[in-house]
Protein backbone atom coordinates (compact mmCIF):
# COMPACT_ATOMS: atom_id res chain seq x y z
CA UNK A 1 0.00 0.00 0.00
CA UNK A 2 1.45 3.33 -1.07
CA UNK A 3 0.60 6.30 1.16
CA UNK A 4 1.57 9.87 0.27
CA UNK A 5 1.39 12.93 2.51
CA UNK A 6 1.27 16.23 0.58
CA UNK A 7 2.05 19.51 2.35
CA UNK A 8 4.01 22.73 1.97
CA UNK A 9 7.16 21.40 3.66
CA UNK A 10 8.25 18.92 6.28
CA UNK A 11 9.17 20.39 9.67
CA UNK A 12 10.30 19.17 13.09
CA UNK A 13 6.70 18.75 14.26
CA UNK A 14 5.77 16.46 11.34
CA UNK A 15 9.04 14.56 11.25
CA UNK A 16 8.25 11.92 13.94
CA UNK A 17 4.99 10.92 12.20
CA UNK A 18 6.66 10.76 8.79
CA UNK A 19 9.51 8.72 10.26
CA UNK A 20 7.03 6.29 11.84
CA UNK A 21 5.20 5.91 8.53
CA UNK A 22 8.40 5.39 6.55
CA UNK A 23 9.63 2.70 8.97
CA UNK A 24 6.32 0.89 9.36
CA UNK A 25 7.15 -1.95 6.98
CA UNK A 26 4.49 -4.59 6.25
CA UNK A 27 4.19 -3.56 2.57
CA UNK A 28 3.58 0.13 3.42
CA UNK A 29 5.43 2.50 1.09
CA UNK A 30 5.40 6.09 2.34
CA UNK A 31 6.24 9.38 0.58
CA UNK A 32 6.06 13.03 1.56
CA UNK A 33 5.52 15.50 -1.30
CA UNK A 34 6.94 18.88 -0.34
CA UNK A 35 5.45 21.66 -2.45
CA UNK A 36 7.80 24.53 -1.49
CA UNK A 37 11.10 25.22 0.30
CA UNK A 38 10.80 26.38 3.90
CA UNK A 39 10.76 30.16 4.44
CA UNK A 40 13.89 31.76 5.83
CA UNK A 41 12.11 33.00 8.97
CA UNK A 42 11.11 29.44 9.83
CA UNK A 43 14.66 28.24 9.27
CA UNK A 44 15.91 30.94 11.64
CA UNK A 45 13.45 29.67 14.27
CA UNK A 46 15.05 26.22 14.12
CA UNK A 47 12.25 24.55 12.15
CA UNK A 48 14.57 23.28 9.46
CA UNK A 49 14.81 19.60 8.61
CA UNK A 50 17.50 18.10 6.36
CA UNK A 51 14.87 16.91 3.88
CA UNK A 52 17.51 15.91 1.33
CA UNK A 53 18.62 13.17 3.73
CA UNK A 54 15.08 11.75 3.87
CA UNK A 55 14.64 9.28 1.02
CA UNK A 56 10.84 9.44 1.24
CA UNK A 57 10.68 13.21 0.57
CA UNK A 58 9.84 14.23 -3.00
CA UNK A 59 10.18 17.93 -3.78
CA UNK A 60 7.44 18.97 -6.19
CA UNK A 61 9.50 21.93 -7.40
CA UNK A 62 12.37 19.58 -8.36
CA UNK A 63 10.60 16.43 -9.58
CA UNK A 64 7.14 17.46 -10.73
CA UNK A 65 6.50 14.27 -12.70
CA UNK A 66 7.10 11.95 -9.75
CA UNK A 67 5.14 14.19 -7.39
CA UNK A 68 2.14 14.20 -9.75
CA UNK A 69 2.25 10.42 -10.02
CA UNK A 70 2.27 10.06 -6.23
CA UNK A 71 -0.65 12.45 -5.79
CA UNK A 72 -2.83 10.87 -8.46
CA UNK A 73 -1.92 7.19 -8.17
CA UNK A 74 -1.04 6.44 -4.54
CA UNK A 75 -3.48 4.15 -2.76
CA UNK A 76 -3.94 6.74 0.00
CA UNK A 77 -3.19 10.48 -0.09
CA UNK A 78 -3.21 12.89 2.84
CA UNK A 79 -3.47 16.59 1.97
CA UNK A 80 -2.17 19.07 4.50
CA UNK A 81 -1.58 22.76 3.78
CA UNK A 82 -0.84 23.03 0.05
CA UNK A 83 -0.28 25.71 -2.55
CA UNK A 84 -2.40 26.93 -5.44
CA UNK A 85 0.02 25.44 -7.96
CA UNK A 86 -1.19 21.91 -7.11
CA UNK A 87 -4.86 22.91 -6.94
CA UNK A 88 -5.81 21.09 -10.15
CA UNK A 89 -4.00 17.93 -9.06
CA UNK A 90 -5.66 18.04 -5.68
CA UNK A 91 -9.09 18.45 -7.25
CA UNK A 92 -8.45 15.59 -9.66
CA UNK A 93 -7.41 13.29 -6.84
CA UNK A 94 -10.28 14.16 -4.49
CA UNK A 95 -12.90 13.72 -7.23
CA UNK A 96 -11.42 10.42 -8.44
CA UNK A 97 -13.15 8.19 -5.91
CA UNK A 98 -9.79 7.06 -4.49
CA UNK A 99 -9.26 7.17 -0.73
CA UNK A 100 -7.99 10.53 0.49
CA UNK A 101 -7.74 12.55 3.70
CA UNK A 102 -7.76 16.24 4.46
CA UNK A 103 -5.52 17.20 7.40
CA UNK A 104 -6.82 20.52 8.65
CA UNK A 105 -6.77 23.01 11.48
CA UNK A 106 -9.71 25.37 11.94
CA UNK A 107 -11.07 27.26 8.93
CA UNK A 108 -13.03 29.83 10.97
CA UNK A 109 -10.57 30.41 13.78
CA UNK A 110 -11.28 34.14 13.94
CA UNK A 111 -15.05 33.71 14.10
CA UNK A 112 -17.62 31.27 12.74
CA UNK A 113 -19.83 34.15 11.61
CA UNK A 114 -17.49 34.35 8.61
CA UNK A 115 -18.99 31.20 7.14
CA UNK A 116 -22.01 33.16 5.86
CA UNK A 117 -19.83 34.96 3.32
CA UNK A 118 -21.06 33.94 -0.19
CA UNK A 119 -17.55 34.24 -1.56
CA UNK A 120 -16.17 32.14 1.29
CA UNK A 121 -18.86 29.47 0.88
CA UNK A 122 -18.10 29.20 -2.82
CA UNK A 123 -14.45 28.59 -2.01
CA UNK A 124 -15.34 26.05 0.69
CA UNK A 125 -17.60 24.23 -1.76
CA UNK A 126 -14.71 23.82 -4.19
CA UNK A 127 -12.31 22.73 -1.43
CA UNK A 128 -14.53 20.57 0.75
CA UNK A 129 -18.31 20.42 0.30
CA UNK A 130 -18.37 18.90 -3.18
CA UNK A 131 -16.50 15.85 -1.89
CA UNK A 132 -18.88 15.07 1.00
CA UNK A 133 -20.07 11.83 -0.67
CA UNK A 134 -16.60 10.79 -1.83
CA UNK A 135 -14.21 8.56 0.18
CA UNK A 136 -12.55 11.71 1.56
CA UNK A 137 -12.05 11.90 5.33
CA UNK A 138 -11.16 14.83 7.56
CA UNK A 139 -8.35 14.52 10.11
CA UNK A 140 -9.15 17.26 12.63
CA UNK A 141 -5.95 18.85 13.89
CA UNK A 142 -7.56 20.46 16.90
CA UNK A 143 -10.64 19.95 19.04
CA UNK A 144 -12.72 22.69 17.43
CA UNK A 145 -12.06 21.83 13.78
CA UNK A 146 -15.12 19.58 13.50
CA UNK A 147 -17.41 22.43 14.57
CA UNK A 148 -16.20 24.61 11.70
CA UNK A 149 -16.70 21.86 9.13
CA UNK A 150 -20.11 20.89 10.45
CA UNK A 151 -21.24 24.44 9.65
CA UNK A 152 -20.58 23.82 5.97
CA UNK A 153 -21.94 20.25 6.13
CA UNK A 154 -18.83 18.57 4.84
CA UNK A 155 -17.34 15.18 5.79
CA UNK A 156 -20.53 13.84 7.46
CA UNK A 157 -19.59 10.89 9.68
CA UNK A 158 -16.02 11.14 8.43
CA UNK A 159 -14.33 13.53 10.89
CA UNK A 160 -11.62 12.00 13.08
CA UNK A 161 -9.31 13.26 15.81
CA UNK A 162 -5.80 14.04 14.68
CA UNK A 163 -2.98 16.34 15.70
CA UNK A 164 0.74 16.98 15.65
CA UNK A 165 3.01 14.34 17.13
CA UNK A 166 6.34 15.90 18.15
CA UNK A 167 8.69 13.62 20.05
CA UNK A 168 10.29 14.83 23.29
CA UNK A 169 11.22 11.32 24.44
CA UNK A 170 14.28 10.63 26.52
CA UNK A 171 15.11 9.07 29.88
CA UNK A 172 16.28 12.45 31.16
CA UNK A 173 12.70 13.70 30.91
CA UNK A 174 11.67 11.87 34.08
CA UNK A 175 14.77 12.24 36.25
CA UNK A 176 14.24 15.82 37.39
CA UNK A 177 12.06 16.01 40.51
CA UNK A 178 13.04 16.49 44.15
CA UNK A 179 14.00 20.16 44.62
CA UNK A 180 12.11 22.24 47.19
CA UNK A 181 11.90 25.05 44.66
CA UNK A 182 9.16 24.52 42.08
CA UNK A 183 10.40 25.12 38.56
CA UNK A 184 7.97 26.61 36.04
CA UNK A 185 8.35 26.92 32.28
CA UNK A 186 6.50 28.90 29.62
CA UNK A 187 7.62 28.51 25.99
CA UNK A 188 6.53 30.00 22.68
CA UNK A 189 6.56 33.08 20.52
CA UNK A 190 6.11 36.26 22.55
CA UNK A 191 2.97 37.40 20.76
CA UNK A 192 -0.48 38.54 21.84
CA UNK A 193 -2.43 35.34 21.15
CA UNK A 194 -0.10 33.33 23.41
CA UNK A 195 -0.49 35.70 26.41
CA UNK A 196 3.01 35.42 27.89
CA UNK A 197 2.10 38.30 30.22
CA UNK A 198 -0.07 35.82 32.16
CA UNK A 199 3.13 34.07 33.25
CA UNK A 200 4.71 37.29 34.52
CA UNK A 201 1.56 38.32 36.40
CA UNK A 202 1.43 34.85 37.90
CA UNK A 203 5.03 35.14 39.11
CA UNK A 204 4.14 38.33 40.99
CA UNK A 205 1.19 36.58 42.65
CA UNK A 206 3.26 33.53 43.64
CA UNK A 207 6.00 35.77 45.02
CA UNK A 208 3.46 37.72 47.11
CA UNK A 209 2.12 34.45 48.54
CA UNK A 210 5.66 33.53 49.58
CA UNK A 211 6.06 30.44 47.40
CA UNK A 212 9.52 29.22 46.46
CA UNK A 213 9.74 28.98 42.67
CA UNK A 214 11.56 30.06 39.53
CA UNK A 215 10.07 30.76 36.09
CA UNK A 216 11.72 30.45 32.69
CA UNK A 217 9.97 32.23 29.82
CA UNK A 218 11.51 30.72 26.70
CA UNK A 219 11.04 32.52 23.41
CA UNK A 220 11.34 35.73 21.46
CA UNK A 221 8.93 38.06 19.73
CA UNK A 222 7.38 41.52 19.66
CA UNK A 223 6.27 41.42 23.33
CA UNK A 224 9.80 40.89 24.63
CA UNK A 225 10.37 44.52 25.65
CA UNK A 226 6.96 44.74 27.31
CA UNK A 227 7.66 41.61 29.35
CA UNK A 228 11.12 42.85 30.32
CA UNK A 229 9.54 46.07 31.58
CA UNK A 230 6.93 44.10 33.55
CA UNK A 231 9.65 42.02 35.21
CA UNK A 232 11.52 45.19 36.12
CA UNK A 233 8.48 47.08 37.45
CA UNK A 234 7.26 44.11 39.50
CA UNK A 235 10.78 43.42 40.84
CA UNK A 236 10.79 39.83 39.63
CA UNK A 237 14.32 39.59 38.24
CA UNK A 238 15.36 37.11 40.94
CA UNK A 239 12.63 34.60 40.00
CA UNK A 240 11.83 35.25 36.30
CA UNK A 241 14.29 34.45 33.52
CA UNK A 242 13.53 35.71 30.00
CA UNK A 243 15.77 33.35 28.05
CA UNK A 244 15.24 34.76 24.57
CA UNK A 245 14.76 32.60 21.49
CA UNK A 246 16.02 29.01 21.62
CA UNK A 247 16.12 26.20 19.09
CA UNK A 248 13.72 23.25 19.57
CA UNK A 249 16.28 21.07 21.40
CA UNK A 250 17.07 23.84 23.86
CA UNK A 251 13.36 24.44 24.48
CA UNK A 252 12.99 20.76 25.36
CA UNK A 253 15.82 21.01 27.87
CA UNK A 254 13.89 23.73 29.74
CA UNK A 255 10.74 21.61 29.72
CA UNK A 256 12.61 18.58 31.02
CA UNK A 257 13.90 20.66 33.91
CA UNK A 258 10.47 22.03 34.83
CA UNK A 259 7.85 20.77 37.27
CA UNK A 260 4.99 22.87 35.86
CA UNK A 261 4.43 24.02 32.30
CA UNK A 262 2.17 26.97 31.50
CA UNK A 263 0.25 27.11 28.22
CA UNK A 264 -1.75 30.32 27.92
CA UNK A 265 -2.71 30.64 24.24
CA UNK A 266 -6.18 31.84 23.27
CA UNK A 267 -8.62 30.52 20.66
CA UNK A 268 -6.41 31.69 17.78
CA UNK A 269 -3.95 28.87 18.56
CA UNK A 270 -4.77 26.06 16.13
CA UNK A 271 -2.96 23.28 17.99
CA UNK A 272 -0.04 24.08 20.32
CA UNK A 273 2.67 21.42 19.93
CA UNK A 274 4.46 22.58 23.08
CA UNK A 275 1.64 20.91 25.03
CA UNK A 276 2.60 17.51 23.59
CA UNK A 277 6.26 18.18 24.33
CA UNK A 278 5.70 19.41 27.90
CA UNK A 279 3.46 16.44 28.69
CA UNK A 280 5.99 13.96 27.30
CA UNK A 281 8.66 15.77 29.31
CA UNK A 282 6.73 14.87 32.47
CA UNK A 283 5.44 18.34 33.35
CA UNK A 284 2.21 19.07 35.16
CA UNK A 285 0.60 21.24 32.49
CA UNK A 286 -1.81 24.09 33.22
CA UNK A 287 -3.39 24.91 29.87
CA UNK A 288 -5.97 27.12 28.23
CA UNK A 289 -8.92 25.08 27.01
CA UNK A 290 -9.23 27.44 24.05
CA UNK A 291 -6.28 25.98 22.11
CA UNK A 292 -6.88 23.06 19.77
CA UNK A 293 -4.59 20.47 21.39
CA UNK A 294 -5.84 20.83 24.95
CA UNK A 295 -9.27 19.11 24.92
CA UNK A 296 -7.75 16.20 22.99
CA UNK A 297 -4.67 15.73 25.17
CA UNK A 298 -5.63 16.80 28.69
CA UNK A 299 -8.27 15.30 30.97
CA UNK A 300 -8.73 18.05 33.54
CA UNK A 301 -7.72 16.90 37.01
CA UNK A 302 -6.31 13.61 35.74
CA UNK A 303 -3.21 14.29 33.62
CA UNK A 304 -3.14 18.10 33.86
CA UNK A 305 -5.31 21.12 34.51
CA UNK A 306 -7.44 23.14 32.10
CA UNK A 307 -8.73 26.66 32.63
CA UNK A 308 -11.62 28.04 30.59
CA UNK A 309 -12.60 31.24 28.76
CA UNK A 310 -9.08 32.62 28.61
CA UNK A 311 -9.50 33.86 32.19
CA UNK A 312 -6.34 34.93 33.99
CA UNK A 313 -8.08 34.49 37.34
CA UNK A 314 -9.01 30.87 36.55
CA UNK A 315 -5.51 30.25 35.25
CA UNK A 316 -3.89 31.62 38.40
CA UNK A 317 -6.23 29.58 40.61
CA UNK A 318 -5.24 26.35 38.82
CA UNK A 319 -1.54 27.05 39.30
CA UNK A 320 -2.05 27.99 42.95
CA UNK A 321 -3.83 24.65 43.43
CA UNK A 322 -0.63 22.88 42.36
CA UNK A 323 1.46 24.92 44.79
CA UNK A 324 -0.95 24.11 47.60
CA UNK A 325 -1.06 20.43 46.59
CA UNK A 326 2.52 19.75 45.60
CA UNK A 327 2.02 16.00 45.70
CA UNK A 328 -0.22 16.30 42.63
CA UNK A 329 2.58 17.73 40.46
CA UNK A 330 4.51 14.46 39.87
CA UNK A 331 1.23 12.54 39.55
CA UNK A 332 -0.02 14.82 36.78
CA UNK A 333 3.41 14.80 35.19
CA UNK A 334 3.63 11.02 35.02
CA UNK A 335 0.09 10.62 33.72
CA UNK A 336 0.75 13.31 31.13
CA UNK A 337 3.84 11.44 29.98
CA UNK A 338 1.86 8.20 29.80
CA UNK A 339 -0.82 9.90 27.66
CA UNK A 340 1.73 10.84 25.03
CA UNK A 341 3.85 7.70 25.18
CA UNK A 342 0.87 5.32 25.10
CA UNK A 343 -1.60 7.12 22.86
CA UNK A 344 -0.86 10.54 21.36
CA UNK A 345 2.42 9.74 19.65
CA UNK A 346 3.65 9.30 16.10
CA UNK A 347 3.97 5.52 16.16
CA UNK A 348 0.44 5.00 17.44
CA UNK A 349 -0.94 7.55 14.97
CA UNK A 350 0.77 5.72 12.09
CA UNK A 351 -0.49 2.35 13.36
CA UNK A 352 -4.16 3.36 13.66
CA UNK A 353 -4.12 5.31 10.39
CA UNK A 354 -2.70 2.36 8.47
CA UNK A 355 -5.16 -0.04 10.07
CA UNK A 356 -8.04 2.30 9.12
CA UNK A 357 -6.75 2.53 5.54
CA UNK A 358 -6.38 -1.23 5.21
CA UNK A 359 -10.02 -1.65 6.20
CA UNK A 360 -11.08 0.96 3.65
CA UNK A 361 -9.00 -0.70 0.96
CA UNK A 362 -10.56 -4.10 1.66
CA UNK A 363 -14.05 -2.68 1.26
CA UNK A 364 -14.93 -2.99 4.94
CA UNK A 365 -16.60 -0.29 7.00
CA UNK A 366 -13.57 1.20 8.78
CA UNK A 367 -13.65 1.13 12.57
CA UNK A 368 -12.70 4.40 14.24
CA UNK A 369 -10.39 4.13 17.23
CA UNK A 370 -12.00 4.15 20.68
CA UNK A 371 -9.86 7.10 21.79
CA UNK A 372 -6.90 9.13 20.66
CA UNK A 373 -5.89 9.56 16.99
CA UNK A 374 -8.46 8.28 14.47
CA UNK A 375 -11.28 8.28 17.05
CA UNK A 376 -14.50 10.22 16.28
CA UNK A 377 -14.07 13.99 16.51
CA UNK A 378 -16.92 15.37 18.63
CA UNK A 379 -18.43 18.72 17.66
CA UNK A 380 -17.45 21.14 20.42
CA UNK A 381 -18.56 24.77 20.71
CA UNK A 382 -15.50 26.83 19.76
CA UNK A 383 -14.02 29.08 22.44
CA UNK A 384 -14.19 32.76 21.63
CA UNK A 385 -17.40 32.14 19.66
CA UNK A 386 -19.48 34.66 21.61
CA UNK A 387 -16.62 37.13 21.76
CA UNK A 388 -16.07 37.18 18.02
CA UNK A 389 -19.83 37.35 17.41
CA UNK A 390 -20.12 40.30 19.76
CA UNK A 391 -17.16 41.99 18.08
CA UNK A 392 -18.79 41.53 14.67
CA UNK A 393 -22.10 42.95 15.93
CA UNK A 394 -20.26 45.91 17.42
CA UNK A 395 -18.51 46.62 14.13
CA UNK A 396 -21.82 46.53 12.32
Amino acid sequence: MRITFVSNYINHHQLPFCKAMSEYGEDVEFFFVQTMPMEEKRLQMGWGVDDKALTYVVRYYEDEEKAKDLILNSDIVLFGWTEDKIWDLEQERLSSGRISFRVSERIYREGQWKFISPRGLKKKYREHIQFRKMPVYLLCTGAYVSSDFKLIRSYPGKMLKWGYFPDAAGDEAVAKRGSDRIRICWAGRLIDLKHPEFAVKLAAMLRDFGYDFCLDIVGDGPLKDKLSEMVKELKLADVVNLTGGKDPKEVLSYMRGADIFLFTSNYLEGWGAVVNEAMQSGCAVVASGEAGAVPYLIDDGVNGLIYENGSYEKFAAKVKYLFDNRDRIPVFGQKARDTINNKWNAKNAAKVLIRFCRELESGKEPVMAAEGPMSPAPVLTPPGFMRTLQEKNHLE
